[in-house]
C-alpha cells in the first residue's frame, strides 16, 4: 500500500490484510460466508442531486462529444497500515454528490455514469477480512442501487471502468487524483489542464444551495467558537490544544470535519500565519488568534478568524491595534460588490493599514509611497493577501485561469474571505518593544450580492466592545 495520494486500491479480490492478522482456515471462511440476512440502506434522495445534474450538463456543454473522467480518489496513508479518514476530491463530489472512495464519474455525450465500489459481497472474504473495504472492519458501504437512487445517477461497478475507458473516444482526465485512472488514459497535458481549469471556474459562482451550505458551516463554526470561550478555565489550564480539541468536537458533531487544520495561536504564535502545532500556552494579558472553520457534511467549509483578549478585555494598546485591523477589514468588505475587481478588497484594506502603520511611525516613507506597486514595504507587517475564494475547498477554485481569478471581477454568488491582519514579529527591531509578538487577524466569509455583500459569518462579534461582552457572557 503506497503512501502516494494518487495510489488506487488493489484489484478486486486482493484483500487488504496485515501480517499480524490471524490465519483464516477454510472452514472458518466458509462458515462466515453463510447465514446472513438481507439488508438495505434507506437513503433519501440527496438534496444536491438536482443541482449536480445541472452542473454536469454545464460541464458537458463545455466539452461536447468528449469523455470527461473525474475520480473521487482513494485512501491516503497516515502511518504504516493506518489511513486518514477518506475525503473525496472536490470536483468529483461537486458534480455528483458521491462521497464514497474509489469511485469515478464519467461524463460522455452528455450522459453521466458513476463507477463505484459497492458494499462487500457475502460470497467473498472481503466483508470480514479486508481492513479498507470490509463491512465488519470499516462499516457498510452502499450498494450500487442505493448510490444510484440517492444521487439520481446511473451507477456501475468500478470493475467495469477499464472497459469503458478502453473504448475509443476523445478523453480528458482530472489528473493527480487516482493513479489507476491516470495510467489507463494517455495524458494530454494541455487538454487535461483545461478540464481542471473549467472545473475550478464552474465553482466560482455558487448556486443558492451552495450559499445555504456555506452559511450553515459558518453557523456551526460560530458555535465552535462559543464552545471554546465557555471552556476558558480549561483553556487557561491546558493551552492551545484545548481550543483545538473543543472546536473539533463541534465540527464532528454537527459537520463532516474541520475544513483545515485549526490555527490556535496564543501570544507570539499569532505572528506565524499558519501556526497549526497548537502546543503553546494561553497566557493572561496576551491575545489569542483563532482561525477555524467547520466543514459541513456536504463538504462546504467556513473559514473564520477572531483575535480575542485572553483576559476577556483588551488593553488600550491591543484595542488600538485591533481597531485598526477591524477598520481595514470593514473597508475590504465594503469594496465587495459585483463588477469590482477581486483584488479591490485587498487594496482597500491595505490602504487603511498602510496609513495606520504610518501613524505608528513604522514606515520608512509615506503611506502613499509604501502603497506603490514598486514598494509595498508596509507588507512587512501585513504579509498576506486579504481574500481568497471559498467553497468546498478552503482555498477554492485554485486551478482557474489567472485572468478569471484572481485577476478577474467579482460576480453575484461568489463567496470569498476578507481577512486583513497585522503581525509584529518578536525579533523585529524596527517596531517598538511593546508591539513585538502581537498578531491580529479578523476574517469573515462574504457572499457577493446584487448590491454588495452579505457576511455569512457575521453572527460572531467583531467590534471590540461586543467581543468583551460576548466573552464575559459565555464565561459567566
Amino acid at each position: 500500500m503506497s503512501e502516494s495520494p494518487e495510489t488506487s486500491p488493489e484489484p478486486a479480490g486482493a484483500l487488504h490484510t496485515e501480517s499480524h492478522d490471524p490465519a483464516v482456515p477454510e472452514k472458518y471462511a466458509a462458515f462466515m460466508r453463510t447465514g446472513w440476512g438481507e439488508s438495505r440502506l434507506d437513503l433519501p434522495t440527496h438534496p444536491v442531486a438536482e443541482w449536480a445534474a445541472a452542473r454536469r450538463a454545464r460541464l458537458a456543454e463545455t466539452f461536447p462529444g468528449e469523455r470527461l473522467v473525474i475520480p473521487a480518489g482513494t485512501f491516503k496513508v497516515r502511518a504504516n497500515d493506518t489511513d486518514y479518514r477518506f475525503r473525496p476530491d472536490t470536483a468529483h463530489t461537486y458534480l455528483c454528490g458521491n462521497q464514497t472512495s474509489d469511485a469515478v464519474l464519467v461524463v460522455e455525450d452528455g450522459e453521466a455514469t458513476l463507477y463505484a465500489r459497492p458494499r462487500s459481497g457475502r460470497e467473498t472474504d472481503e466483508f470480514f477480512r479486508d481492513r479498507q473495504y470490509g463491512e465488519l472492519w470499516v462499516g457498510r458501504r452502499p450498494s450500487l442501487e442505493e448510490i444510484s437512487s440517492a444521487l439520481g445517477i446511473a451507477t456501475r461497478h468500478v470493475d467495469q471502468l477499464p472497459d469503458a475507458l478502453a473504448r475509443s473516444a476523445k478523453t480528458r482526465v482530472l489528473r493527480g487524483v487516482d493513479r489507476t485512472v491516470d495510467q489507463a488514459v494517455a495524458p494530454d497535458e494541455g487538454r487535461d489542464r483545461e478540464l481542471a481549469r473549467v472545473l475550478s471556474e464552474l465553482r466560482l459562482v455558487k448556486d443558492a444551495w451552495e450559499v445555504d451550505e456555506l452559511a450553515r458551516a459558518c453557523d456551526v463554526t460560530a458555535l465552535g467558537f462559543e464552545d471554546s470561550v465557555r471552556e476558558w478555565d480549561r483553556v487557561l489550564e491546558h493551552g492551545e490544544r484545548w481550543i483545538e480539541g473543543t472546536f473539533f468536537r463541534r465540527a464532528r458533531a454537527m459537520g463532516n470535519d474541520i475544513g483545515y487544520d485549526s490555527i490556535v495561536a496564543g501570544g507570539p504564535h499569532a505572528t506565524t500565519l499558519h501556526w497549526i502545532d497548537n502546543t503553546g500556552p494561553i497566557t493572561p494579558g496576551e491575545l489569542v488568534l483563532l482561525d477555524m472553520g467547520v466543514e459541513a457534511s456536504t463538504l462546504y467549509t467556513a473559514d473564520v478568524t477572531r483575535t480575542l483578549p485572553v483576559d476577556g478585555r483588551f488593553t488600550p494598546l491591543q484595542r488600538d491595534l485591533y481597531s485598526a485591523v477591524l477598520e481595514a477589514q470593514q473597508a475590504g468588505i465594503d469594496a465587495v460588490r459585483p463588477g469590482a475587481k477581486f483584488r479591490d478588497p485587498h487594496h482597500a484594506a491595505m490602504n487603511v493599514l498602510a496609513h495606520k502603520l504610518e501613524d505608528l511611525g513604522l514606515l520608512p516613507c509615506s503611506a502613499e509611497e509604501a502603497l506603490a506597486p514598486d514598494s509595498k514595504v508596509y507588507s512587512r507587517w501585513t504579509l498576506h493577501g486579504t481574500s481568497h475564494m471559498l467553497g468546498m475547498d478552503v482555498h477554492d477554485c485554485a486551478a482557474a485561469a489567472p485572468d478569471v481569478y484572481p485577476e478577474g471581477e467579482l460576480a453575484e454568488g461568489m463567496v470569498l474571505t476578507v481577512e486583513p491582519g497585522l503581525y509584529f514579529q518578536q525579533d523585529d527591531l524596527l517596531v517598538p518593544e511593546e508591539l513585538r509578538g502581537i498578531g491580529i487577524r479578523i476574517e469573515d466569509d462574504v457572499v457577493v450580492t446584487s448590491d454588495g455583500a452579505r457576511n455569512l459569518s457575521g453572527s460572531l462579534p467583531r467590534d471590540p466592545d461586543a467581543i468583551e461582552e460576548w466573552m464575559g457572557a459565555l464565561r459567566r
